[in-house]
């Protein structure tokens, strides 16, 4: 299973991004879907999972009616709508998915905010 990211960059205090994660196989085999990000110097750490089988949704304090997780089944893409940006949320941003005990990263996308 491969993972490209896309739709990192650079946006002011306020703005919004929109990143997307494009998966090789169907999203209808995966078991959970997540975002997650790493900052320089810090530990990478989820943002928002989805768990497919009972259909939930957990948001990380920090990111929690900011930003929104969704996905489109016919591109097979996972989205991460981030509105309202801080500085603070400036990182590398990973799209996670995991079917059984598998797990697959993509390789990252750069998002920093910054006046």
């Amino acid at each position: 299973v491969q993972l490209v990211e896309s739709g990192g960059g650079l946006v002011q205090p306020g703005g919004s991004l929109r990143l997307a994660c494009t998966v090789s196989e169907s999203l209808f085999t995966m078991d959970a879907m997540a975002w997650y990000r790493q900052a320089p110097g810090n530990e990478r750490r989820e943002l928002v999972a989805v768990i497919e089988s009972g259909e939930k949704t957990n948001y990380a304090d920090s990111v929690k009616g900011r930003f929104t997780i969704s996905r489109d089944s016919a591109t097979n893409t996972v989205h991460l709508q981030m509105n309202n940006l801080k500085l603070e949320d400036t990182a590398v941003y990973y799209c996670n998915i995991r079917r059984v005990i598998e797990s697959y990263w993509g390789e990252g996308t750069q998002v920093t905010v910054s006046s």
